[in-house]
């Protein structure tokens, strides 16, 4: 076949549809070689350079200059990360379990309303988990979000296992997948700067399936404050509930009276029987203060 014959014969196969070849990869596509004269692997249909290459003129020539910094590979549209000034692109690290948080060098304590925490709130029904949480995770520096667990249990709709009912292996499966989905996005948070707090109510007879299965989802750095009121403020509180967050008064005793093993086991306690929510949240600043200082062992 004749160069003219064979160049056309190419022009009609990508003009029929043929695949254009993919980007630039090493050992494919075009050779940064062929578009120098005198290079190896010239295009077909090309006139091969005639006579010697040139030779460069020595370092101490008139006029020489040593070659520049090689010019940046070219872009291609769909490759590579956005560009920084993209909208709408905030770069999430991976995922890993949150460090304990360290105090700085200073002579005072270190103020944990500027600081990243991630919190759990240990505590029966009617504790006033929820409420001091929010109001923790209103009023402080950085920004700060509330994880409940009750809440995300609450995501079943069909099908949801009411603790109400008994507790059984459908309520316990959804407790973990509820505890693991909440782990998560605290981890997620905490990832891009957000601290969390957690309100969940652990028992100190169930140390693997409570306690430790937080510190494994979250980390080791998480801050775990138990609030624990008297008995008869708990009832109280858990007869203003309406649906399913109310218990019957034997449940919450019987809650309560297993809360009270948190005694003794080295974890800061508050007892908010004569506190408001805001007086409980500046209390809760102070002892997260000091687990910061001297993290509790858990």
């Amino acid at each position: 076949m004749a160069m003219d014959d064979e160049t056309e014969w190419h022009r009609m196969q990508h003009a029929v549809g043929s695949p254009l070849p993919p980007p630039h990869q090493p050992g494919h596509g075009w050779s940064p070689a062929a578009h120098h004269p005198g290079a190896q692997g010239a295009p077909q249909g090309s006139a091969p350079h005639q006579g010697p290459a040139p030779v460069p003129p020595p370092p101490s020539a008139p006029g020489f200059a040593p070659p520049g910094p090689a010019a940046p590979a070219p872009q291609h549209g769909g490759y590579g990360p956005p560009a920084p000034e993209s909208t709408g692109h905030v770069p999430l690290p991976p995922g890993g379990p949150v460090a304990m948080p360290s105090a700085p060098p200073a002579i005072t304590a270190p103020d944990p309303a500027s600081t990243t925490l991630a919190v759990l709130l240990i505590g029966p029904a009617g504790a006033g988990k929820t409420s001091v949480a929010k109001y923790w995770a209103d009023h402080r520096r950085v920004p700060t979000a509330h994880i409940s667990l009750d809440d995300v249990r609450e995501w079943v709709r069909s099908g949801f296992a009411d603790p109400q009912s008994g507790w059984n292996d459908h309520s316990e499966a959804q407790y973990r997948l509820a505890r693991r989905t909440c782990g998560f996005a605290a981890r997620n948070f905490l990832a891009n700067g957000i601290s969390c707090i957690l309100d969940d109510a652990v028992f100190p007879d169930r140390p693997v399936v409570g306690l430790g299965g937080w510190k494994r989802h979250v980390g080791p750095g998480l801050l775990p404050v138990v609030l624990l009121p008297g008995l008869e403020i708990v009832l109280e509180r858990n007869a203003e509930r309406s649906g399913n967050r109310r218990l019957t008064d034997e449940e919450v005793a019987r809650i309560h009276g297993r809360m009270a093993g948190w005694y003794g086991s080295g974890l800061p306690i508050i007892d908010n029987s004569q506190l408001d929510v805001p007086q409980t949240a500046q209390l809760l600043d102070e002892v997260l203060a000091r687990s910061i200082a001297s993290p509790p062992p858990w």
